[in-house]
């Protein structure tokens, strides 16, 4: 019954119930966290064992996912029902540069206008070594179950170190650099071009509105404006009714040497605790150190530190907030 599958969602949206963490690790293995009791881990049953696979994003108890054939899938491990998507047409430029840079980025979110699931793909190449740049973009509807083209983002530069998008009051976000028409566009030029010129192509985040289709230019805190500044986002909850005004950004915390987390090169916020006092952060090791990947939450009263206690994780892992539900998909029922 889907108003009975509607209904048990919103509730568990609006209370802050069934939901997991789900860790991705090395491509061929996915566990589950509860993030309520997040004592034990759980290795989730793919949808064909032994295939490398890739998550593309996660949205109400749905996960996309990449086989590494190109194949995608929208799959729900509550139910282990899966859905393959028809081939899309490859995305061809002509000509290419002999040398070139070749990035996807992806992001997947709900329309809640047409009720409809999208997945959003967009391909960008960037010459190395003359002035070429070019970029397109495709969007899956799960409700017509088909691809189309649609308007591309040819006036940025997407960084490369944030390949799946992040989706917050149904807006893709992806940090971007803006490229100027007079700008030679190797990558070579474009990183000079923006450090002797920071006021003209800082850094920008994008939005593109699953509802409408277009995008627009979410204004950054002047803080990640710096150019010596490496920004990341994340979504953590708490959105307010200003949504995409700059003056609605609250400083959360605030640390020179990342104190409150020692040691780690790289920390990333996952989510607020029930009550919001706490923040729960992933911290990944990075390089060759061969120290394990931690949860740990940060109480942003005391400025305590709370390592949490997993049983049984993966050296290292990528993280995805997961809520657990009932959505139906047409295909790939379990036997």
């Amino acid at each position: 019954d889907q108003n009975f599958i509607k209904l048990h969602l919103s509730h568990s949206l609006k209370t802050n119930i069934n939901r997991s963490l789900i860790l991705n690790h090395g491509r061929y293995q996915i566990f589950s966290v509860n993030y309520d009791s997040p004592n034990t881990t759980r290795r989730l049953e793919q949808p064909e064992q032994n295939k490398s696979i890739q998550i593309l994003g996660s949205c109400n108890g749905l996960l996309a996912v990449e086989e590494r054939d190109g194949r995608i899938l929208l799959w729900n491990p509550s139910t282990r029902h899966y859905q393959v998507l028809p081939n899309s047409t490859e995305i061809e430029f002509s000509p290419p540069p002999i040398f070139y840079y070749h990035s996807t980025y992806s992001g997947f979110g709900y329309d809640p206008v047409s009720d409809d699931y999208k997945l959003v793909r967009i391909v960008q190449l960037l010459g190395r070594n003359e002035e070429y740049f070019h970029s397109e973009a495709k969007v899956y509807s799960l409700r017509s179950n088909s691809w189309r083209w649609i308007k591309d983002f040819c006036f940025y530069f997407i960084s490369e170190r944030q390949l799946i998008g992040v989706v917050a009051n149904n807006v893709l976000h992806l940090l971007a650099f803006k490229i100027p028409e007079s700008c030679n566009r190797s990558s070579f030029d474009l990183d000079l071009f923006a450090y002797k010129n920071p006021e003209s192509s800082y850094k920008h985040l994008v939005g593109f509105d699953l509802r409408s289709e277009e995008l627009s230019l979410v204004e950054l805190p002047d803080f990640c404006l710096d150019v010596e500044a490496n920004v990341d986002v994340k979504a953590v909850g708490g959105y307010t009714s200003e949504y995409g005004v700059k003056e609605s950004w609250v400083k959360l915390m605030s640390s020179t040497q990342l104190d409150f987390l020692p040691g780690s090169p790289s920390v990333v916020p996952l989510a607020f605790s029930k009550n919001g006092n706490k923040v729960l952060f992933h911290k990944k090791e990075l390089g060759g150190n061969w120290e394990r990947d931690s949860l740990v939450w940060y109480d942003l009263g005391s400025k305590r530190v709370e390592k949490v206690g997993i049983e049984d994780l993966p050296l290292d892992y990528d993280v995805y907030l997961y809520v657990r539900a009932l959505s139906l998909l047409m295909t790939g029922a379990p036997e």
